[in-house]
């Protein structure tokens, strides 16, 4: 008895994950007949964490959904703005991915980030023992079984990638809260406060600061400070936000 055979159609949006040949409508796929749908796309390259809604000749099936002979897929892209349900949303970037994460930071994302490579079990085990979605562009790590949630991340431009993610995710935005060093909460501080971490030319020049609550860093509105505040008022801009009417200090 033969394999039976499946025509499959990957979105557009997922044509990047798929060989040259797959792409731009229909092909046939030879399957083993028992295999779920969910294992199928997978193993042609499309890391499920990507993968929407799959329907079966115009009926949307699960995962789970066992292809027959003859079936017609549509593999569409997660729908967004994607939920992901049972915690709150927070985020695990790999180590390729810094100016992502202290882009999420600044706008009060908790995002937490591994620097130096721990290596894809020890990541997938943090996303799953913390419940936080995994940001990578490693699509092997996105294929994990152990992952409690993630998402590739399209660009390589760091602009673009904030972008990206606040599309997907919307998560709610609470500029200049976080550390941007380790994602700690911020709270006001006095000038005395944080005099032992302060060059003299800073303590003469500023009077208003703000120190992490984790790792004690202190912030304050340094020469980068207007670079930041745009980032800050695009995203908000761009996620229908108002922006605050004060912006609490940042370090330069």
């Amino acid at each position: 008895m033969s394999a039976p055979e499946i025509h499959v159609e990957f979105a557009p949006e997922l044509a990047l994950f798929v060989a040259h040949g797959r792409r731009g409508g229909p092909t046939p796929v030879t399957t083993d007949g028992a295999s779920s749908l969910g294992h199928v796309v997978e193993s042609l390259g499309v890391p499920l964490t990507e993968v929407g809604a799959l329907r079966v000749d115009g009926r949307e099936v699960p995962r789970s959904y066992v292809p027959s002979a003859g079936d017609t897929v549509a593999v569409l892209p997660v729908a967004r703005p994607q939920h992901i349900p049972g915690a709150p949303l927070r985020f695990l970037l790999d180590v390729h991915l810094g100016t992502l994460a202290r882009r999420l930071r600044l706008l009060g994302v908790d995002t937490a980030y591994e620097s130096t490579d721990i290596g894809d079990p020890a990541l997938a085990t943090r996303s799953a023992t913390e419940k936080r979605v995994l940001l990578s562009r490693d699509r092997g790590l996105l294929h994990r079984r152990e992952l409690w949630a993630g998402a590739f991340v399209y660009s390589t431009r760091p602009e673009d990638q904030l972008r990206d993610v606040l599309d997907r995710f919307r998560p709610d935005l609470r500029p200049w809260t976080r550390c941007t060093a380790c994602n700690g909460l911020l709270k006001d501080a006095t000038k005395e406060e944080v005099a032992d971490r302060l060059e003299g030319g800073t303590e003469r020049s500023y009077d208003v600061f703000a120190q992490c609550q984790e790792c004690g860093r202190a912030y304050w509105k340094g020469a980068h400070h207007e670079q930041l505040e745009a980032i800050v008022a695009n995203a908000l801009a761009e996620a229908n936000r108002p922006t605050p009417p004060a912006a609490p200090p940042r370090r330069s």
